[in-house]
């Protein structure tokens, strides 16, 4: 394997442990809560894991990864883009 090669394998390993991250945070923080919390930082480890698996998709043109990959980016996109609104939504009125 080249030394290129192994640097895209590190990369591609590296989205796949912030994919992994995501669901560590999302589990800590509902045991935590004692109940399903679904955390912010869940959202950017989805979004930092979707940017560099999709760039080792790329790298390795595989048709099937970038589609999923840009799918799944555009959806933890919008919901931090909710998560933003909401933050910055006045607080209802009773």
């Amino acid at each position: 394997m080249s030394t290129a090669e192994m640097i895209w394998v590190g990369i591609g390993f590296g989205g796949q442990a912030l994919f992994f991250c995501r669901f560590l945070v999302q589990w800590l923080a509902s045991e935590r809560a004692g109940r399903s919390v679904m955390p912010v930082a869940f959202w950017w480890f989805s979004i930092g894991g979707a940017a560099i698996v999709l760039a080792y998709a790329i790298y390795r043109r595989d048709p099937v990864f970038i589609a999923g990959q840009s799918f799944g980016f555009l959806i933890y996109a919008r919901n931090l883009w909710l998560i933003r609104r909401e933050m910055q939504a006045p607080p209802p009125t009773q």
